[in-house]
């Protein structure tokens, strides 16, 4: 089947270096403050418990940002060519139902787009309000774009089980699906907190674990196509 190999291995990278990239800025941030300007080291934390800083705090000034904004544009980059690869191998299988499978195309390539614009706009300030609203923005615009495109990828699947069963292990493929609900409702959940004064470090954990989810997805793709001989 055309493209797998290259969706397997290429989803793997997708989870890896986003996932090194975050961290390496929370290890730079609080471990090695030494290295960083006055006022942007943190103190011991682990955010994903504790919620002690936000992704944005770790990674938005000198030198962190030179971690992250490269590993977030590579990672875009990949997303782009990942979203392309299953178009063409779904399209191949199904070509009577271009309209579904365009559907987490676009979303997953607007969803990569707008990564590499909250990338390249985070650390950079301006005191303007529409300006703040734009990142605000920006930063929703991926979390949709994305949640929607692995929906409807993990639905075209599902819905072509049949075509793709030599290929594809279904409980992790229901593991996805598992994991696409539960960001969903997580989002839905969360919204009226979010958008509430207050609950700090509840927001900042949340951000660590929900974007660990995301990229959590790609990791899953890795081990739902079967390795082929």
């Amino acid at each position: 089947m055309p493209n797998i190999s290259k969706i397997r291995s290429l989803s793997l990278w997708v989870f890896i270096i986003p996932l090194i990239t975050i961290n390496a800025c929370l290890i730079v941030v609080t471990v090695f403050q030494q290295y960083v300007p006055h006022g942007v080291g943190i103190g011991p934390t682990f955010p994903y418990f504790d919620g002690g800083t936000s992704i944005s705090r770790t990674a938005r000034n000198f030198p962190t940002n030179l971690i992250f904004k490269p590993g977030m544009i590579i990672t875009s980059l990949l997303l782009i060519r990942y979203w392309i690869l299953n178009k063409e191998l779904l399209s191949v299988i199904e070509p009577t139902n271009i309209k579904s499978v365009n559907y987490f195309y676009i979303f997953g390539i607007l969803s990569a787009v707008f990564l590499i614009l909250h990338a390249i706009f985070l650390g950079i300030k301006f005191d303007n309000n529409l300006y703040k609203l734009f990142r605000k923005l920006v930063l929703l615009a991926f979390i949709i774009f994305e949640i929607l495109a692995q929906s409807f990828l993990v639905y075209n699947l599902y819905k072509k089980y049949n075509s793709l069963k030599e290929f594809i292990n279904k409980k992790i493929l229901r593991f996805k699906i598992i994991l696409v609900s539960t960001l969903i409702i997580v989002t839905i959940v969360s919204t009226p907190i979010i958008s509430q004064e207050g609950n700090i470090k509840f927001k900042h954990a949340l951000e660590w674990d929900y974007f660990f989810g995301v990229i959590f997805f790609y990791f899953l793709t890795f081990l739902m196509w079967k390795k082929r001989a």
